[in-house]
């Protein structure tokens, strides 16, 4: 199953429990649990087989695992957005959906596509990372408990106060956690300086840049919008013209530089200036504040490759 003079493109559908893995060219797929053992064995033998390269696409955490493992293992992985997958597999009429033939499917466009092999995160991005995600769970939970507060039965409500308490102290907890992290990584720490420099940019955006978006400064403009998915796509056909869209990207960077750049249309010189100017021209808000998180996110990139605070003449 493992010979071929070929190059060898690889295709893993990840679930929960399971990985379905397949090789581009073979008819037959074969499974293997989604464990550290399980994968660890696979990488063993992938290392001897030599891929060309491995896609597997974002399964809400599930491809984590297998990701960290063939990645120190030194195998080339990809990891896609599904839309990305859906719309290949259509594109050759494959409008079935088993884990068999999803996992063809990304060997197949493994194959056609190349997409760039991912770039492992360090163990601190992971942990930041993942600080950042909690708080934001606990966000939610302090405002749907806040919101209870108005409508519970007074027997409950010293219960909910109680919760409320210890979920502040928690989301403090996490906050000195995520500056000791900084602080203790020069590189982290300069780059935090930068970033924060810039008027709009604070704390939770430049946390989020650095944990989740740690191509930011060497990357292109171009393929730092792409990255985040802030880059208008055409939707044109013919003498029509659509309306640009984004999609795809990473949603937490997106979400964070949203807030960012809402901060910064109003407080940022740069960037009022460019969002008043977008407005006058007729452009709708939620177009003008697009083109400004991706006018704020290339400066961002900019300062971070040439190591430049912000300044504005």
């Amino acid at each position: 199953m493992f010979s071929s003079l070929s190059p060898i493109f690889i295709g893993m559908d990840v679930s929960k429990d399971t990985l379905e893995i397949a090789i581009f060219g073979d008819v037959d797929s074969w499974q293997i649990g989604n464990s550290a053992k399980q994968l660890t064995l696979l990488a063993n033998q992938f290392k001897v087989l030599q891929p060309k390269l491995i896609v597997l696409e974002a399964s809400g955490g599930y491809e984590s695992l297998a990701l960290d493992i063939l990645g120190q293992a030194g195998l080339p992985v990809a990891l896609i957005n599904p839309f990305q997958s859906r719309n290949f597999a259509r594109s050759t009429g494959k409008l079935a959906k088993t884990d068999r033939i999803d996992a063809q499917m990304l060997a197949h466009f493994a194959h056609a596509i190349r997409p760039a092999v991912h770039q492992g995160t360090s163990e601190q991005e992971k942990h930041l990372a993942g600080l950042l995600r909690r708080r934001k769970q606990i966000i939610g939970m302090l405002i749907a408990e806040k919101n209870r507060l108005e409508t519970v039965r007074l027997q409950l409500h010293e219960r909910i106060v109680q919760h409320i308490e210890w979920l502040q102290a928690e989301l403090e907890d996490i906050r000195e956690e995520m500056e000791r992290l900084l602080s203790n990584n020069q590189a982290w720490h300069q780059k935090r300086e930068l970033l924060e420099s810039v008027p709009g940019v604070g704390a939770v955006t430049s946390f989020t840049l650095l944990a989740d978006l740690p191509e930011l400064g060497f990357v292109n403009r171009k393929q730092i919008a792409a990255l985040v998915g802030v880059a208008p796509m055409s939707h044109d056909s013919g003498k029509w013209h659509g309306k640009r869209f984004i999609k795809g990207g990473r949603p937490i960077v997106r979400s964070a530089l949203y807030m960012a750049t809402l901060s910064a249309s109003r407080c940022n010189p740069v960037i009022r200036s460019f969002y008043q100017s977008l407005i006058a021209r007729g452009k709708p808000p939620k177009v003008a504040l697009t083109a400004c998180m991706r006018k704020l996110l290339v400066m961002l990139n900019a300062m971070l490759r040439d190591q430049k605070s912000w300044k504005f003449a």
